[in-house]
């Protein structure tokens, strides 16, 4: 580079900061201006720099990405404008800034993904949950003599939370299976074999029932469970691709808070008979009736620490409205009101007024994205806040399906926690997962 050259360069990299330093504006403007966009097909997005200079804008693929409306690989743009941002088709595309056609400025990279739109649900449900196997939620005392107790489950180091998956080799789908296998061994005088899932592995633990004189029958001194149910909210029904989402939290066991494994499960349509206030320190619930003959909405295929999700076949009765919402990335959430739509009497699901009182930048999933608030004088009237079986709640904000409450503050139940939707469709199976890191990769 030639001394004249490098001169002209030093010289216009100085006119630039001089441009930044002169005005906080542009100052903010250029911190916050982002590296990294996800934008839904057909969506557009404003970015603002603020600066009294031209620049030369570079965009890799004008058939992903327009800047400005224009077809064009390169051209110049006033950064005292607005730069307008339009996805025409999935992908992923970038932007290059370069001041004065010269400096580098700006480099952002898009990812453009298929548009998605659900429907938000609000319906109170009731939810049937068969596990994969059969839980240890306890170990009791088996009487083998007058002055004699003892466990076998706990001597043979059998934990609270393992899952039963097999016994003898061979997989355990019914729970009454159990108490017919153990009067064989003990009667034989052979141990079982049992197939536990811990922390994610399987391992083969050997236990030896023993006569129990007061029972008169064999017992493994264990107390087990194979299914749980309850109440909770519908999130969302995603007509294309025909599944749904609810809850916003993960089911656990009541004894042993262990996260219930699915084998096979079912929700139902559910009646809010009465509601319980929360109070500080006492968290109120929703009391729900349903029955065997309570129409089935869908199927559970998953529970994760998003909520439960499955297929359903049409978009459940009672709902606010049958028209789908655009989502919105965890990005794109700010603090500011919102509404939440839910059930606090029959089966009919209203809008109630929220606030989101704090954000959470979430580039991967976790349950904590945004606190929330109860604003709405007859919600609080009625519910004296969040209450049990709220949880799954759909959250709206501008028009947009943001996430769902998850969680109340035991001490201030006017609040509590949501989810964002984007970590839910991710689980769904209806969003790619970890965009911004494919991002990233491509």
């Amino acid at each position: 580079m030639s001394s004249k050259h490098r001169k002209r360069m030093i010289g216009l990299m100085l006119v630039f900061f001089v441009c930044l330093g002169s005005l906080s504006t542009p100052f903010q403007s250029f911190a916050s201006f982002p590296e990294e966009l996800r934008l839904f097909t057909g969506q557009q997005a404003h970015l603002q720099l603020a600066m009294p200079v031209s620049a030369q804008v570079t965009v890799n693929d004008p058939e992903i990405l327009k800047v400005n409306g224009s077809a064009k690989h390169s051209f110049q743009v006033d950064l005292h404008h607005p730069i307008s941002l339009e996805s025409y088709k999935a992908g992923q595309a970038e932007m290059k800034l370069k001041l004065f056609g010269k400096i580098p400025l700006k480099t952002v990279k898009v990812s453009v993904v298929p548009d998605l739109k659900v429907i938000p649900g609000g319906q109170t449900i009731g939810v049937k949950l068969k596990s994969a196997g059969v839980l240890v939620v306890g170990h009791h005392l088996v009487a083998v003599a007058e002055d004699k107790k003892i466990s076998p489950g706990e001597d043979a180091k059998i934990q609270l939370g393992d899952l039963i998956v097999k016994i003898n080799g061979k997989p355990l789908k019914e729970i009454s299976k159990v108490a017919e296998l153990t009067a064989e061994a003990g009667s034989s005088k052979k141990p079982l074999t049992l197939t536990v899932k811990r922390n994610n592995e399987l391992i083969d633990i050997q236990i030896y029932p023993s006569y129990d004189i007061v029972d008169k029958a064999y017992r493994l001194g264990l107390y087990i469970r194979d299914s749980a149910a309850g109440v909770g909210t519908l999130t969302f029904y995603a007509p294309d691709q025909g599944v749904y989402g609810a809850l916003g939290h993960v089911i656990t066991d009541m004894d042993t808070q262990t996260p219930i494994a699915v084998g096979s499960g079912e929700i139902v349509h559910s009646n809010v008979t009465s509601i319980s206030k929360s109070q500080n320190g006492e968290p109120g619930e929703k009391r729900a009736q349903f029955s065997k003959e309570s129409k089935v909405l869908g199927n559970i295929e998953k529970n994760t620490p998003f909520g439960i999700f499955g297929k359903m076949g049409e978009l459940p009765d009672h709902g606010l409205t049958k028209e789908a919402l655009p989502i919105a990335f965890a990005e794109e959430v700010k603090e500011g009101s919102a509404q939440i739509y839910t059930v606090v009497n029959g089966q009919k699901v209203e809008k109630f007024d929220i606030e989101v009182v704090h954000v959470a930048k979430q580039d991967y999933p976790a349950t904590k994205g945004m606190v929330i608030k109860i604003t709405d004088p007859r919600l609080l009237e009625k519910t004296g806040g969040i209450v049990q079986g709220m949880s799954g709640s759909p959250i709206i904000q501008n028009g947009k399906v943001i996430g769902a409450v998850t969680h109340v503050f035991v001490n201030d139940p006017t609040s509590g926690y949501g989810c964002y939707i984007e970590w839910m469709l991710q689980d769904a199976g209806i969003m790619l997962r970890n965009t911004k890191e494919e991002l990233k990769a491509g």
